[in-house]
């Protein structure tokens, strides 16, 4: 029987009135790598680098979820008055992931602050807030409407133009801050009609590295969606089987 592969996913941290601090996950994240064919592994924000390496040892690939903002200050910004940051203990630790992960070439899918990690964590920048950064931008979020989505413009032959397809595509969306200045090891993918990235891919055949801006694990994703978990996780074993060859 074939292993199925083991996939790490960092977790949301903070406080509940009623339960203290908690470390929790959004069960679309794991749902759709169950429905995937791999072996969801949550790992809570560690605090020592040491441990941190040591569980990303066990995992075969990461998904970095969304979340509140990257703090900006942390890359030499700013507070935009409609940053939101997530909480210290889960962005020290998502940090330290990236860089390891980006050190050891680990096969990595980021999505929404995920795919935002990836790219300053590499060198590359982040609009604080669309509408400031981008005068002929769209509605990338709607409050009123948690099922709110918008086109994809998808560059051929890229990861994404394998996941979808040929057809118009929508996907669900729901950020104010987006990629400004792409890290050079990654190229675009796809973006919304109004141009703001939402889709890279790393440019290193060595290094399986996807990142969405959008959010193919949520209630508001379409069918069409889990293809991003089901072509990672594919991609994923395909590799380790290689590796296990190769070694």
């Amino acid at each position: 029987m074939r292993r199925k592969p083991l996939i790490g996913l960092n977790t949301d941290f903070g406080k509940v009135e009623t339960k203290g601090y908690v470390a929790e996950i959004s069960a679309g994240y794991f749902d759709c790598l169950i429905r995937a064919q791999a072996v969801p592994v949550a790992i809570p924000p560690l605090v020592s680098r040491r441990d941190i390496e040591q569980a990303l040892e066990v995992v075969d690939g990461f998904v970095l979820i969304g979340g509140d903002d990257l703090d900006p200050l942390r890359d030499g910004c700013y507070h935009h008055p409609t940053t939101r940051v997530m909480h210290p203990r889960r962005e020290d630790f998502d940090r330290i992931v990236a860089k390891i992960i980006a050190e050891r070439q680990m096969p990595v899918l980021g999505i929404g602050a995920g795919m935002q990690l990836m790219n300053v964590s590499q060198g590359g920048t982040l609009s604080l807030n669309i509408r400031d950064d981008f005068a002929n931008a769209m509605d990338h979020r709607d409050p009123h409407d948690p099922y709110h989505r918008h086109g994809l413009v998808v560059t051929p032959k890229s990861f994404i133009d394998r996941v979808y397809g040929e057809g118009e595509i929508r996907v669900a969306s729901r950020h104010h801050m987006a990629i400004l200045d792409l890290a050079p090891v990654f190229k675009v993918s796809a973006v919304a009609p109004d141009g703001i990235i939402e889709a890279i891919e790393s440019q290193d055949p060595d290094w399986f590295a996807i990142g969405v801006q959008y959010h193919p694990e949520c209630e508001a994703a379409s069918a069409l969606d889990l293809r991003v978990f089901e072509e990672f996780v594919d991609e994923v074993a395909r590799r380790k089987g290689a590796h296990r060859v190769a070694a």
